[in-house]
């Protein structure tokens, strides 16, 4: 089934419009709410077949789409279409966050990002081989989870204190356990085949006071991919993804000792419901030194993410400096404490053998569920 939604002053189609929330003409420019739009103005064409083949009622041509396609646009006369009976039944989706960020938008919003590449060619900075964007609906499952958590540790407090000439330490030992019930609301995992799952993660978050119950009236205009995964195929990631969380959350249950260990941790995460929803993504994408780069860009909030291409030589002179300014204060220090790289001087530091040791400790905050 093909749907056109056509203008009731002068019968173009019409599209959805990011800026307004409405659908838009771009004929007359009249512009109609989506929940009070007339189906006097909804045209529909339907077919016996559910193949790839789609015929444009407004022109005539035969619209192709892959299998996962479910609304598009016609390649010869522009008109937005839905394909309406790729919607139907188990795949119709529950909830939509419409576009917020128009398409110049997305395109401005890109070539400000380009700019402020640190480490990367000026020739890509400029932005200006922008080759395509396109506004696509991603496919996500929304996955509302309770996570029941046991735990049971031993904790120690060691205190030192001096008593005449000695020196004592003490150690307490404690029984540790833990009874919790975590719940968390619309964790998002994209469901299509083709996206960069990494990609993807990296566009959240979404702000999902946006989410609206779906209509097929936000699709127009915009590419749109059914789930290639259902819900009990993605729960897995689903888990994975809050397992950080989680422990970090138990860890903040158990503080003011000295050590703790763990003697025992069960976690049953469980699925309370799950949301096929569309989320709003522009594709960019950009040709540079005869290679074709791919971003993505949150169509909510105009988040970019991607890998630009690097400048080696910036690469270098940036590191260069980083290894001049340690220098320095290397030297500096030396002095500072007597030694002196040219004299041979006894001092702490020994200019011919430096040997330093990073540990670094990751720390991630969580300011609170997913909403």
């Amino acid at each position: 089934m093909l749907i056109h939604y056509k203008c009731p002053n002068c019968g173009s189609d019409m599209v959805f419009d990011s800026n307004t929330g409405k659908l838009k003409c771009n004929s007359c420019g009249r512009e109609d709410d989506i929940e009070g739009f007339s189906d006097e103005f909804i045209t529909r064409t339907f077919s016996e077949e559910d193949g790839k083949e789609y015929h444009c009622k407004n022109c005539g041509a035969v619209i192709i789409t892959e299998a996962e396609t479910t609304a598009t646009t016609c390649s010869f006369c522009g008109a937005a279409v839905v394909l309406g009976d790729r919607l139907s039944g188990t795949m119709a989706p529950s909830k939509v966050i419409p576009f917020k960020i128009s398409k110049k938008q997305a395109e401005e919003a890109f070539k400000s990002w380009c700019k402020n590449g640190l480490l990367t060619p000026k020739g890509f900075m400029t932005a200006d081989r922008i080759k395509k964007i396109t506004g696509m609906y991603v496919p996500f499952w929304l996955y509302d989870l309770n996570s029941r958590v046991e735990v049971n540790a031993v904790g120690t407090k060691i205190r030192e204190y001096t008593r005449g000439d000695y020196i004592y330490t003490e150690t307490r030992y404690y029984d540790v356990y833990r009874d919790i019930n975590l719940d968390y609301i619309k964790v998002p995992v994209d469901a299509s085949e083709k996206m960069n799952d990494e990609l993807m993660d990296k566009l959240e978050p979404y702000n999902y006071a946006d989410l609206r119950e779906f209509k097929t009236p936000y699709l127009a205009g915009y590419i749109a991919e059914k789930y290639n995964y259902d819900e009990s195929r993605m729960l897995p990631r689903a888990k994975d993804k809050i397992e950080n969380y989680i422990q970090s959350y138990i860890n903040s249950t158990i503080v003011g000792y000295s050590s703790v260990r763990f003697t025992n941790k069960h976690i049953d995460t469980s699925k309370k419901n799950a949301y096929y929803t569309l989320l709003p993504v522009w594709m960019v994408y950009y040709d540079y030194e005869d290679s074709e780069h791919v971003f993505a860009m949150n169509g909510q909030t105009g988040k970019v993410v991607g890998k630009p291409p690097i400048s080696y030589k910036k690469v270098a002179a940036w590191f260069g400096g980083i290894a001049g300014f340690s220098f320095i204060i290397l030297k500096l220090i030396s002095i500072a404490m007597g030694g002196d790289c040219g004299e041979k001087k006894e001092s702490f530091f020994d200019c011919s053998f430096i040997n330093c040791t990073f540990n670094s400790l990751y720390i991630k905050c969580f300011k609170g569920k997913w909403r």
